[in-house]
């Protein structure tokens, strides 16, 4: 049996939107503390990382998001690593209601093992596996969804440029995964209005658009002072539900340093039920829609 540990947060007043929700990237930072506490919890803080010259990063986060949170709730985050690839590890999360035991958010992360003086990735040792999965479990792997290959970006593909600031670095001196998903937040709000359809206008109609998954991969470090672009288009929409795809590209040399994906749905804001998508609204983002589908492949 792998190791499970838990962590419980009280959702604070600035850490919900404009709806009252727990806003996306919180969901990412609540996973985060309590990674760093279950790793604590088997004998490898963050400063047992530093002394040894190593540290993990995120290369892929991955969360589908069931319920919202709100101020005042009380979410139980369960966390546990389900397999080891030499360099590599997969931690699962679930989070819950506290007070009902609702499952509110689903999770994993993909992290990678790297050597602090080359940021180059490192064999995991023995004895680590061992602290996180016990002897019963052989810790050789889960079958990988490789990240899907997004559609071809229509004509109308949208882009924003932003600078990296010095509020976005955590203290590995790059920018924080969950800062990402602040990121796309903005790009996808950008384009919104830029089509026509602010929040307010949308608020004022009645319905809203939710995420239901959000999907990163983290190719390269996003560092200080960096100045990079988001685009993002559409693909696969169905009656209530559509794909966005975003890249997040460094202007100075082009290299992207992040792929994203984010399934939303529309709802209608008094009932909260799934709406079909309204026609006007569609016909303001034709040109945003990539008529490919993507693919995923298996490893």
């Amino acid at each position: 049996m792998p190791i499970f540990f838990e962590r419980a947060f009280r959702v604070r007043h600035y850490e919900c939107d404009a709806y009252g929700h727990v806003n996306h990237a919180n969901y990412v930072r609540y996973m985060q503390e309590t990674a760093f506490d279950a790793s604590a919890a088997v004998g490898y803080a963050l400063a047992d990382y530093e002394a040894m010259g190593r540290f993990w990063l995120v290369r892929e986060t991955d969360v589908t998001y069931l319920q919202p949170l709100r101020y005042g709730d009380t979410v139980i985050v369960k966390t546990w690593v389900s397999d080891f690839r030499r360099v590599r590890s997969r931690r699962m999360y679930e989070l819950r209601l506290a007070a009902t035991d609702q499952l509110v958010a689903t999770a994993h992360t993909e992290w990678i093992y790297l050597d602090a003086a080359t940021r180059r990735p490192t064999t995991i040792p023995p004895e680590m596996i061992a602290a996180f999965l016990p002897v019963d479990e052989d810790g050789t792997g889960q079958r990988r969804d490789k990240f899907p290959e997004p559609p071809s970006p229509p004509p109308g593909v949208f882009s924003m440029r932003l600078k990296v600031n010095w509020r976005d670095l955590d203290s590995a001196g790059h920018v924080n995964n969950a800062m990402y998903l602040a990121y796309l937040e903005d790009c996808g709000i950008q384009i919104l209005a830029d089509r026509g359809w602010s929040m307010d206008r949308m608020q004022t109609h009645g319905f809203g658009m939710f995420a239901r998954r959000y999907r990163i991969e983290y190719r390269q470090e996003a560092l200080l002072d960096d100045e990079v672009e988001v685009a993002t288009w559409v693909s696969d929409v169905k009656r209530a539900t559509a794909v966005r795809h975003y890249t997040i590209t460094r202007i100075s040399d082009g290299v992207v340093l992040a792929r994203a994906r984010a399934v939303w749905v529309w709802v209608n804001l008094i009932n909260g039920r799934p709406i079909r998508i309204p026609a006007e609204f569609m016909a303001a983002f034709q040109d945003n829609v990539s008529r490919e589908a993507e693919h995923s492949l298996s490893s």
